[in-house]
């Protein structure tokens, strides 16, 4: 009879737990920024919605949805991910060469 509360409460849980809704994954992914001659890379590092369509192939080559943004990055605002080599590498007049794109599922 003492259990009957615990099993009231387990099933009162596991409904709660069920009903609740389903989180998003988001996921920001950081690529170089190389030149393919169309001037993606251009689209992709400004925001351009020319890039829309690059980003979003992107993620669902990994099996995501959607692109919810895409933007170019300094490398200096990921620590520890690129390394130094990488970083000083600077593309033409100055830019960074990576590129943050967010996936969406």
């Amino acid at each position: 009879m003492k259990s009957l509360p615990a099993l009231i409460a387990l099933t009162v849980a596991a409904a709660f737990s069920a009903a609740a809704p389903a989180r998003a994954d988001n996921r920001v992914f950081i690529i170089a920024n190389q030149s393919d001659g169309y001037g993606i890379d251009e689209c992709l590092a400004n925001g351009e919605t020319c890039g829309a369509h690059a980003a979003r192939a992107y993620c669902q080559s990994r099996e995501f949805t959607e692109a919810t943004a895409f933007r170019r990055v300094d490398p200096d605002e990921v620590t520890g991910a690129i390394p130094a080599s990488t970083r000083s590498a600077r593309r033409g007049a100055g830019g960074a060469e990576f590129i943050a794109i967010t996936c969406h599922r």
